[in-house]
């Protein structure tokens, strides 16, 4: 399953990361990345909400935290 635009759910989103990007959603992975999303002055944060607009950051964040509540869940 190749998607050819932004994914909209969590499902697809997860699909995109782990599947067509091949990178697997670590703890470390997911931690880093949340860092990143979370801090409203990093460039790439800036840069990604101007291209995409709040309410898809928004979207990405609370994806990385449902995946960051998973691999809590594998570890446990």
């Amino acid at each position: 399953m190749t998607y050819d635009t932004i994914p909209e759910t969590y499902e697809q989103w997860r699909h995109c990361i782990t599947v067509e990007c091949g990178i697997p959603l670590t703890a470390e992975y997911v931690a880093q990345r949340l860092g990143v999303w979370r801090d409203e002055k990093s460039q790439e944060t800036t840069r990604f909400r101007r291209l995409y607009g709040d309410a898809y950051w928004r979207a990405v964040i609370g994806w990385f935290e449902r995946a960051e509540a998973e691999v809590g869940q594998r570890i446990l």
